[in-house]
């Protein structure tokens, strides 16, 4: 929920000139700190294309990024031998927290007994109703990574369907879905800026309108050729964005008129509680993805359907034909996968744990919201569960349009770059924070002690 900030009667501006000079000098102070990682990452420039082993690990804040030399529970050290409260925590992928005991020894233990087989395990089944009682929906199936599942799932609803478009929001984020990166120019659909070589023009795929809005919405659905609604529950990649009060049930009934499914990806939202939004808020998808956190770090995803959809693609497939028809992966559903997310659903991701976690981030938007109000900033806080984002707007975004305009690349670097100096890393991408079980207060209290630090010395 929005975090109330009381403002000072003037709001502040920030000093550009002096944004700059002290955005240097904290690109000075990195480097002296980490030399071990500066040798590290000129070495990779022979062997890593741009010195890193995924492009966008160029984002990090600093002239190159931090190497990792282990990580436990909330925390990480580098080469250099730094400590660091770690607030990203994998933008979800470790949002259990680095390395659970409980899934250490699951994984060891499987590790010796198989890896792989393309056979089921029992794990298999204990995973399965654990999935049907959290999220509610009957079947469930598994992928690598979150994105094949939403791949697969794009697939599922257009075979039952017989349409050829789905629709995203303004500004969403579904993993490396072609056709999510699909973005309004001026109203009109056509590939989102930085889609890398993408097969087709988006508008040949895609339909794109802004979250929240019904009359938007509705209007694209009208065409009836949208197989699905591709959403999270609430928009996590462009800041924190919430639906407004109403807006899913109305979405519901408008997808149900027009005959698109409704799919939810809580790879994200899953910071809501141990079902996600679907259980939170009382959602009703006919098709949902849960992928990063899944297995505690190791490779997984998951995307479930109704009864309903199940039987339509049941009746859709042939025994001769099941394994050539877009939808698997030699590696989907390994035995090593499936044991790491049993032991990730039945021990780290509990409702015990979700208790623990939300307050810690209400703790931490309470302290930024307390910092926003002290220096009259004209920013805003959200959080979702144990998620909390703070944004450059005074108002929180009711879509990703909104978020977007509001976006400030060189502060959001500055920020970053400011608490990495001192020990706290947040999500590259944007201002996130995110709580993993074993988060403390003490963390918490760190990254308020230092944001207080930025800000007063900005303002």
């Amino acid at each position: 929920m929005p975090v109330p900030v009381r403002r000072t009667s003037t709001m502040t501006t920030i000093d550009r000139h002096r944004l700059k000079q002290l955005s240097d000098r904290e690109e000075q102070r990195f480097k002296v700190q980490h030399p071990k990682s500066a040798a590290m990452f000129r070495a990779a420039q022979d062997s890593l294309l741009g010195g890193v082993p995924m492009n966008w690990m160029k984002k990090w804040v600093g002239a190159f990024p931090v190497f990792v030399k282990d990580a436990k529970g909330a925390h990480f050290t580098c080469v250099d031998g730094r400590d660091y409260v770690d607030l990203c925590l994998g933008d979800s992928g470790a949002m259990t927290g680095h390395s659970p005991d409980v899934v250490v020894e699951a994984v060891a233990r499987q590790v010796r007994q198989g890896i792989t087989l393309m056979l089921p395990t029992e794990d298999s089944l204990h995973v399965g109703e654990d999935l049907k009682k959290r999220f509610g929906l009957a079947y469930w199936q598994f992928t690598l990574t979150a994105t094949d599942a939403n791949r697969f799932s794009i697939r599922i609803a257009r075979e039952i369907t017989q349409r050829p478009k789905i629709l995203v929001f303004h500004y969403c984020y579904h993993g490396t879905v072609d056709e999510s990166f699909a973005g309004l120019h001026d109203g009109v659909v056509g590939p989102r800026r930085g889609n890398l070589g993408p097969p087709v023009n988006p508008a040949e795929t895609t339909r794109v309108v802004e979250f929240n809005d019904l009359n938007a919405l509705e209007d694209a659905l009208k065409q009836h050729d949208v197989a699905c609604i591709l959403a999270e529950p609430a928009m996590t990649n462009v800041g924190i964005i919430l639906p407004e009060e109403g807006y899913w049930k109305a979405a519901r009934i408008l997808a149900r008129r027009y005959g698109t499914l409704l799919m939810a990806d809580e790879t994200h939202t899953i910071c809501a509680g141990p079902g996600g939004c679907t259980a939170e808020w009382k959602l009703e998808p006919d098709l949902l993805v849960f992928g990063k956190a899944i297995g505690s770090g190791i490779p997984g995803g998951t995307y479930g359907c109704t009864e309903e959809v199940a039987q339509r693609i049941s009746a859709r497939i042939h025994l001769e034909d099941c394994d050539v028809g877009g939808i698997g992966g030699t590696l989907a559903g390994n035995a090593l996968s499936l044991a790491a997310i049993r032991a990730t659903l039945e021990h780290v991701l509990t409702k015990k744990n979700f208790d623990k976690m939300i307050p810690l981030a209400v703790r931490f938007s309470d302290g930024v919201a307390a910092e926003i109000s002290r220096h009259g900033l004209p920013w805003s806080v959200q959080r979702l569960g144990c998620r909390a984002e703070y944004t450059f707007c005074e108002q929180p975004p009711r879509n990703g349009g909104e978020s977007a305009a509001a976006a400030d690349f060189e502060l959001e670097r500055f920020l970053h770059l400011y608490a990495l100096n001192r020990g706290v890393l947040l999500t590259p991408f944007h201002n996130m924070a995110l709580m993993c079980p074993e988060t403390t207060e003490a963390d918490i209290d760190v990254h308020t002690s230092v944001f207080a630090e930025a800000v007063k010395e900005l303002a």
